[in-house]
């Protein structure tokens, strides 16, 4: 029984991480730490799945901003919000759409449709740096065309009379309240999308079926609720730049830097919580 109680005692430091209670045992056989992608890699800009990624996140991008522009605006034209789907609504269609189309795209481009998370996963070294600007640019034209459309559709006048659903720090808030907001928003966003997508975890608790898609979208439900009164929720700065070039306003453009400053900050701040405190992965890589 001693001799037991001892091999209990060692095997609480034997191994450099313990699997959580009703977790699959972790072997090396089953998971290995992919490599870290290379900063350049010329050969995919050969690769006609290099371009398909690209255009999946321009299609994405687009369709996202259509369908939560015009909620966005549904909302601010109604004199009653009694009538309208409120802030609630306009939360469920950032948060639903991000869950279809992350579902839709995930296996072509990784389903990023954000510039904050495509920056996020390349200082994770999920993807290089040609791919990352690539997608970045894409996301933004994407969103361009997405709030032109809804403008085409709504007319100038009233494009114009219900702000466009541009990003702008709402009255009575700084700036730095609005820089805040957005630094810890796209935190929660995306440390959720380097939990979802973690291949150790889905190797480790692959009896747990997770659908990624889910937790992103309902992380930037949440985000939308919380922030919408603050600064309309941007989080995504190819939403914000879309809807500010379409819009075009002096006060649209005056707080604008909020909404790249702080989705860059909180994507690099929860890259460097994901990779460096929870996985460890430089420490693991010197081992």
């Amino acid at each position: 029984m001693e001799g037991k109680e001892e091999d209990v005692k060692l095997g609480a430091n034997k191994f450099s991480e313990r699997q959580p209670i009703g977790t699959s045992a972790q072997t090396d056989k089953d998971y290995k730490e992919p490599p870290p992608a290379s900063l350049f890699e010329p050969g995919e800009l050969k690769s006609w799945s290099f371009y398909r990624a690209g255009i999946a996140e321009f299609m994405a991008t687009f369709l996202f901003l259509y369908i939560t522009i015009l909620t966005v605006m549904g909302v601010s034209q109604s004199k009653t919000k009694c009538t309208t789907v409120g802030i609630q609504g306009i939360a469920w269609a950032f948060g639903g759409m991000i869950f279809a189309l992350v579902y839709c795209t995930a296996g072509i481009s990784g389903g990023h449709i954000n510039p904050a998370v495509t920056f996020g996963l390349l200082l994770a070294r999920k993807l290089s740096l040609a791919r990352a600007v690539f997608y970045i640019v894409m996301q933004c034209l994407g969103a361009i065309c997405g709030a032109g459309v809804v403008k085409g559709f709504q007319g100038d006048g009233r494009y114009q009379m219900l702000g466009g659903g541009a990003n702008v720090v709402a009255h009575g808030y700084t700036k730095g309240s609005g820089l805040g907001a957005e630094i810890i928003g796209t935190f929660v966003l995306v440390y959720t999308v380097f939990s979802a997508t973690d291949a150790k975890r889905n190797a480790r608790d692959s009896h747990v079926p997770i659908l990624a898609p889910l937790p992103i979208g309902f992380a930037v439900f949440l985000v939308h609720l919380a922030t919408i009164p603050i600064t309309g929720t941007g989080i995504n700065p190819a939403r914000s730049l879309g809807a500010a070039i379409i819009y075009n306003k002096d006060h649209a453009w005056d707080d604008h830097w909020i909404f790249w400053v702080g989705p860059f900050i909180g994507a690099a701040l929860a890259a460097i919580y994901h990779q460096i405190i929870i996985r460890a992965i430089p420490f693991k890589t010197r081992a």
